[in-house]
């Protein structure tokens, strides 16, 4: 039964509609120094804020805060705390920062219960961008990212709704150890810094990361994003990531993934679209060998369906599964409409791996998804107990392995001189043995270059037997 008292309302003396300002100036005087969202006409914008408790009552109520129409410039974070929303005029409201701007985000969200919606984030990339790489092993992004555009570490009930980003220098949105987060209609443009060597630092897009658990982001739109578009992401000794929804997203030209599922559990990423993965080609951090995935997986991840996403023009690989284990991948598009020399990272289609210590590369589904014209092969497969069944591979080899070696690399390794040239590869491990063992391949369609040879191998140490392949069609 809902509590007596949990109907939002407004309180006598309410300055719900009051805009935050300076008290006594012009709001977009020059060189004006930017306010705390607790800060303006006191004493009752500061009330409206505060945190509200009706006598007998236990459940506290939402307060609004209307941003000004026009342009802010903010030297310091706007803090937003409990039980408020705040929200832009009708007329539109920008937050700009400053040339000189120090602090970790424009908006730093300091309490539970908190409500940003129908405004926008001008991040003045230009001047605030710091030429930094990852963060330490033991460190987490939102101890060390600065200039981002809203933060949340340790909250939760947090809902951010179409708000608006551009040129920001960190990430957009960065949401840390916190619990129960709705990203939605959110749109992401132009946005990400660089390394000292030039290219992405993995910034630019949303982030949530330290054991966010409970949370969304779907329906939002992100393009010319250096770094990673969405992504979730945690230090080993820290709690996985869990119960996360990545859904109906839309990506356009991501220097990095436009997903990345890191370290995670119970986690959906369905019915999202991305192209130009991997552009501009001048952006990849190709010293750091981060080449660009669609749908990225790091860490120890279970649980997880990927679903009927949608991902085209690859300079990369579409899928990289590393510690993925105990899911599913279903009714997945990858295709490439060029010739091999426009994608020069160009890779398998779908890869597993096993990088982290604590997971076993088993029990994955990989099942009616469409793999057209990779440069290379079609699906890498280790470990065990594995299904790969009803896909189609089409165009496979666009680069003509192992023919074109010296002009493509395909010489990749020596004790697996067929892998490149292969439709379905079962190989003997990735960052750790885990040989190819009891899966299953069957009822695959796979056709290109050379395919009626090399539809399925196995790597020459893997015995024959070792795995059930079966009515494959191969052209």
């Amino acid at each position: 039964m809902p509590h007596a008292c949990s109907k939002v309302g407004r309180t006598p003396g309410s300055t719900a509609d009051t805009p935050v300002g300076l008290p006594g100036s012009p709001w977009l005087k020059s060189g004006a120094r930017g306010p705390r969202a607790d800060q303006g006409v006191r004493p009752t914008l500061a009330a409206s804020l505060a945190l509200l408790i009706l006598a007998g009552c236990a459940a506290p109520q939402y307060r609004e805060v209307r941003l000004p129409a026009g342009v802010m410039e903010i030297r310091e974070p706007l803090v937003v705390d409990a039980n408020t929303e705040v929200r832009g005029s009708p007329q539109g409201s920008t937050i700009l920062m400053a040339d000189t701007f120090r602090g970790p985000a424009a908006v730093m969200v300091r309490g539970s219960g908190v409500r940003l919606r129908d405004f926008a984030i001008l991040g003045n990339r230009a001047h605030l961008e710091v030429r930094a790489g990852l963060p330490p092993y033991d460190r987490s992004f939102a101890n060390f990212t600065e200039a981002n555009g809203i933060l949340a570490d340790s909250r939760s009930d947090v809902a951010i709704t179409n708000v608006q980003f551009r040129d920001m220098a960190g990430l957009a949105i960065l949401v840390s150890h916190s619990r129960k987060v709705a990203i939605e209609r959110v749109t992401v443009e132009d946005s990400g810094s660089r390394n000292p060597l030039g290219f992405n630092n993995a910034t630019g897009g949303i982030l949530l990361e330290e054991g966010t658990a409970d949370f969304r982001v779907v329906n939002c739109k992100f393009r010319n994003i250096r770094g990673n578009g969405v992504w979730t992401h945690s230090l080993y000794t820290s709690p996985r990531n869990a119960r996360g929804v990545i859904a109906r997203n839309l990506f356009d030209s991501v220097g990095r993934d436009a997903i990345q599922v890191g370290h995670a559990t119970e986690m959906r990423v369905e019915d999202n679209e991305a192209t130009r993965i991997g552009f501009p080609t001048g952006m990849v951090d190709t010293p750091e060998r981060a080449i660009p995935v669609g749908l990225d997986t790091a860490g120890n991840v279970d649980n997880t369906l990927y679903l009927r996403n949608r991902f085209s023009e690859i300079n990369g690989k579409c899928m990289d599964l590393d510690g993925l284990h105990d899911s599913e991948i279903r009714g997945n598009l990858c295709v490439n409409g060029m010739p091999p020399e426009a994608y020069p990272l160009g890779n398998f289609s779908i890869v597993m791996n096993n990088t982290n210590p604590d997971m076993r590369t088993k029990n994955i589904r990989i099942v009616d998804n469409t793999l057209d014209s990779p440069v290379f092969g079609g699906i890498y497969v280790i470990g065990t107990a594995n299904v790969i069944a009803r896909n189609r591979l089409w165009n496979m080899n666009t680069a003509h392995c192992n023919e074109n070696i010296a002009h493509y690399g395909c010489n990749y390794a020596a004790a697996d001189p067929e892998i490149l040239e292969t439709g379905i590869y079962l190989g003997r491990g990735a960052e750790r043995p885990a040989p190819a063992r009891g899966n299953v391949v069957s009822g695959n369609w796979i056709t290109g270059w050379g395919m009626r040879i090399h539809c399925v191998e196995s790597a020459p140490d893997i015995p024959k037997g070792s795995n059930t392949v079966r009515d494959n069609r191969c052209e």
